[in-house]
Formats: C-alpha cells, sequence, structure tokens
C-alpha cells in the first residue's frame, strides 16, 4: 500500500491432486435374459493437470508487494523500494525463473492509475506504467494493489487522530467514544459507507486493470494477491501492542474495511476469470498485535528499519507460498 504519513502513524507447497474416477469392477453383468451380456463401464477421463507456467512472470503492485524497507532493496526506482526477498522474488526463485524470465515492476505507493501511468515516487525517480511490462509472450502474472484507491491507510491514520482526540476530551471530563472513528465515518458518509463507496470505485478501475492484463497478455494466468491481515479476530488481544491508543471498538471497524477490500479483489478476481489469493487466510494468527517472532505485518511502532503496518520478511515469505499453492494447483 502507500507509503505517505498516514501509514506511519498508525501504520507450502502442496501437490496436484487427481480426482480419477474409474470403474471399480471393470464390468457389470446385464439382466438374466439380456441378449446383450456384460457392457462395460466406461472410466471417467482423468483431467490434465495444468502446468506450472514457466515464465516469463510479470509481478504488478503497490509496497506491500515491493517490500518496503526489507533489505535488500534493489532495482530502480529507488523510490519503488523492491525488495529481492518480496514474495514475487520469492515465487520466481522457487519456480526457477531467471535470465530475463521474471519481471518485478511494483511500486510503493502505487494505485491502479500507476500500472498504466507513470508513477513518480516519493523518494524521486519515475516508475514506467506497470503494464508496459506485459507481452504477449507473458505466462504468469501476479497483482496485488487496490488498497491505495481505497484509502486504507488514510483510514488507519484518521481512526489514530480520531481515537487521539477522544483521548484529549476524556482528559476534560468528556466519556471516552466506543468507537470515534467509526461514528466519524458514520457522520461525514450518511446512511452510506463512504469507505465502501472508496473501495467500489477501486473495483471498478481493478476490473479495467484485469481486462487490459488480459488484452495485453491473453495467454497468461493471472493470479490478484490480497492483503495479509493486519489484526485478530479478538481486538482485545492488540492491547499488550497497541496500548489504548486505539478503542477496541475501532480495532473492529479497521478489520471490517480490511475484509471489505479483499472481498473486493476476489469479486473482481473471479469475474476476470483469475485466481483469488487469500492471504489474509493465510495469515491468520500472524497480524499485527501477534508476537515478533511470528507477525508477518508490522505494528505502528515497528522493529528497527521496517515500515509501519507493512509486511516484514516472515509476511513475504508467507504470501509467497500461498501464491506458489495456488499457483501449483
Amino acid at each position: 500500500m502507500s507509503t505517505r504519513p498516514t501509514a506511519v502513524l498508525v501504520a507450502g507447497l502442496s501437490a496436484l491432486l487427481l480426482a480419477a474416477c474409474s470403474s471399480a469392477g471393470g464390468s457389470t453383468a446385464a439382466p438374466a435374459g439380456s441378449p446383450e451380456g456384460p457392457r462395460p463401464v466406461r472410466a471417467t477421463p482423468t483431467p490434465t493437470p495444468t502446468p506450472t507456467p514457466a515464465g516469463p512472470y510479470v509481478a504488478l503492485g503497490d509496497s506491500y508487494t515491493a517490500g518496503l524497507k526489507i533489505s535488500p532493496q534493489v532495482g530502480e526506482p529507488r523510490g519503488c523500494a523492491r525488495s529481492a526477498v518480496n514474495y514475487p522474488s520469492l515465487v520466481a526463485k522457487a519456480l526457477g525463473l531467471a535470465d530475463g524470465r521474471f519481471t518485478d515492476v511494483s511500486c510503493s505507493g502505487a494505485r491502479t492509475g500507476d500500472l498504466t501511468g507513470s508513477q513518480q515516487t516519493d523518494a524521486g525517480g519515475a516508475n514506467p506504467p506497470q503494464l508496459d511490462a506485459l507481452s504477449p509472450a507473458t505466462r504468469l502474472v501476479t497483482v496485488g494493489i487496490g488498497g491505495n484507491d481505497a484509502g486504507f491507510m488514510e483510514v488507519v491514520g484518521e481512526c489514530a487522530k480520531e481515537n487521539l482526540a477522544d483521548a484529549v476530551k476524556s482528559l476534560i471530563g468528556s466519556e471516552r467514544a466506543a468507537a470515534p472513528c467509526r461514528e466519524h465515518y458514520a457522520s461525514a458518509g450518511g446512511a452510506a459507507d463512504q469507505v465502501q463507496r472508496k473501495v467500489d470505485a477501486a473495483g471498478e478501475r481493478l476490473g479495467q486493470v484485469l481486462r487490459e492484463v488480459k488484452r495485453r497478455s491473453p495467454q497468461a494466468r493471472v493470479y490478484v494477491v490480497g492483503y495479509p491481515g493486519l489484526l485478530p479476530a479478538d481486538p482485545a488481544s492488540c492491547v499488550p501492542v497497541l496500548g489504548r491508543t486505539v478503542s477496541e471498538g475501532d480495532l473492529g471497524f479497521l478489520a471490517e474495511k480490511e475484509q471489505q477490500l479483499n472481498a473486493m479483489l476476489k469479486r473482481r478476481a473471479e469475474t476476470a476469470g483469475a485466481v483469488f489469493v487469500d492471504a489474509a487466510a493465510s495469515s491468520a494468527g500472524h497480524d499485527m498485535c501477534a508476537g515478533e517472532a511470528v507477525r508477518w505485518v508490522e505494528p505502528p511502532f515497528p522493529a528497527p528499519g521496517l515500515a509501519a503496518i507493512h509486511p516484514n520478511a516472515r509476511g513475504q515469505e508467507g504470501v509467497a507460498a500461498a501464491v506458489l499453492k495456488a499457483v501449483r494447483g
């Protein structure tokens, strides 16, 4: 997702199983007196396994794909903050894709518009339109984008701000709200959910992107990679990590918004004939409130050198395993 200041505020593989449905007994006797005799039972043809793509592989996406601040950082422009051990690189290595058969054009801060237009990065340097890396020869594409379009990190930042303001009010005697951020968005958006509107608009743009991917690389297998879970099912378990800076009600609100985002990505992938990789399911128990030794996503105060509310190297490995599982069947 984005590297903008709001993000800093808070910010396996399995073998292919084939169902061979064939005759157990080989033949069945005809009824008594039948002139036809035994009738052979036809075996159901064994489905042909889909071969694992041999490349070329192109990776598209934002900072969750690029591997923001994960060492070593490689590639140009430097402002894209791509890691040599992000999930696309790990997938390519596992599939044996080298010698020009793997291209990573993901870039931190990217929105869907940056797939078809040039992106000026925060640290300087422009990333060419990501879709320009595609060609008719491309056979594998992963797409990890949409969070910046939906303004998810802005929502995270707004929740931090609303909870801080609510805490200040409590110091002068006001009763603390159960979910000040949820209440803010409800009042600002009226009856409709303004965050959901942004998610829906992001979905429209993603749908256009996926159609363009298909046009440029008609033979490619396309995988839309969702976002790993940021928060646990029980918000109370975040208290040791986040303290009381964000209410349990608002932690639940943020979890709902991420679920909406991933649900949109899944719908758009299915509509486009692509495969959705559910990184949230794979990351269960590895959210930013989990222990440092097991978490895939860093909390608002991350480990030294890492990006707040972004995947760490362990998270990239976990997502790579989920992608490989999908690719290999």
